[in-house]
């Protein structure tokens, strides 16, 4: 049960889409037992790529966000529903939401109201833009969420903003409710606290938050890593095939110059950014062979050279199948324990309304 911190744990989820459900979803990993509330329609993202005409159909992508979970369809609007969150709320050890600001509490969930039906709860608010400030009722979505902190300015070197995918926002604020939702409780069971909590957790300033080698003016790092570094790029092969190499220590031009037999190149890595003409070079060079002869030459070199596998491909990866990392083609949990890969939980299971405890 190494892999069960959580086992003691019961989170209440009232969120949908991507940010909550990817956060709960994780701490279901770990074994916490969570209560999956939605409207009586069911989470819009149920349906999220289903042919329409198919109502049966149920989304890879929700089933995915949603392993390992109870799931109840609940009213929030009539009593019944009420009563029902109530009951759950008092034995509920944590709850997220991702509601616009205000709207819980037109349910009839305010702060004072949550703190008197449990108040050990540690109450997480998923938002887009938090609970407070100018833009706390703007509606949104990843996009602009990543726009307003700055992570389309400077996707490439060619400063043309592009979409980031998977949505950045969306797992950043996901990962920072989930880490922030652990140390709640784990004050809680230290002993430094006796009490609950209220997380205002936003994706904006979750997306904002990995902003720091810009908003730090490390601009010169900036084109280094963006593509004008001939030492961090991604090439195309005569095939049409990619591949990346990200030399950028001393040790691993060397080890690339040396095996392309390009030794008059050595000298020249720490060339003034965006380096345009070393670029041009290496990329003609990768240009004239196949992916198949970049892979002969390059693989055992160790210079950080790898080809971008196509998604087929990726599912067949060596490394990723040794550590048992996917399972018919879905991520498992991304890490170990105690010497074993987590066993996450498999598909939902969908309670009756009537039952909720």
């Amino acid at each position: 049960m190494t892999d069960k911190f959580l086992r003691n744990i019961r989170v209440l989820d009232l969120s949908q889409y991507i940010p909550g459900p990817f956060a709960t979803r994780q701490l279901a990993d770990l074994g916490a037992d969570v209560i999956k509330i939605e409207p009586p329609q069911g989470d819009p993202m149920r349906f999220f790529g289903c042919d329409p005409v198919d109502s049966e159909s149920v989304s890879p992508v929700y089933q995915h966000l949603n392993r390992g979970k109870r799931v109840l369809k609940v009213d929030l609007k009539v009593a019944e529903g009420k009563a029902a969150l109530e009951g759950l709320l008092a034995d509920a050890d944590v709850l997220l939401e991702s509601f616009r600001p205000g709207v819980l509490a037109r349910l009839g969930f305010d702060r004072d109201r949550l703190e008197t039906l449990n108040p050990g709860l540690v109450h997480c608010a998923l938002s887009g833009f938090g609970q407070t400030g100018v833009y706390r009722d703007r509606g949104g979505h990843d996009l602009t969420y990543c726009a307003v902190a700055g992570a389309l300015s400077s996707t490439d070197e060619r400063r043309v903003p592009a979409i980031t995918f998977p949505p950045l926002a969306d797992h950043a604020g996901a990962m920072q409710a989930v880490n922030t939702i652990l140390a709640a409780l784990l004050s809680k069971a230290s002993g430094a606290s006796s009490h609950g909590a209220f997380l205002d957790i936003s994706l904006c300033e979750s997306a904002l938050s990995w902003q720091y080698l810009q908003l730090l003016g490390t601009g010169n790092m900036e084109h280094l890593l963006t593509g004008g570094s001939a030492s961090y790029n991604v090439y195309t092969t005569a095939d049409n095939r990619f591949v990346v190499f990200a030399g950028l220590e001393a040790k691993f031009w060397q080890a690339f110059c040396a095996a392309v037999s390009r030794p008059d190149w050595l000298a020249r890595q720490h060339e003034s950014l965006p380096q345009t003409a070393l670029l041009a070079e290496v990329k003609a060079l990768f240009a004239q062979k196949e992916l198949a002869y970049w892979l002969d030459l390059l693989s055992d070199v160790d210079c950080c050279f790898e080809p971008v596998p196509l998604l087929a491909e990726v599912v067949q990866h060596p490394q990723l199948l040794q550590r048992q990392t996917l399972t018919s083609h879905e991520p498992g949990y991304p890490g170990w324990i105690d010497g074993e890969p987590v066993a996450a939980g498999v598909g939902m299971v969908e309670l009756e309304s009537a039952v909720w405890k």
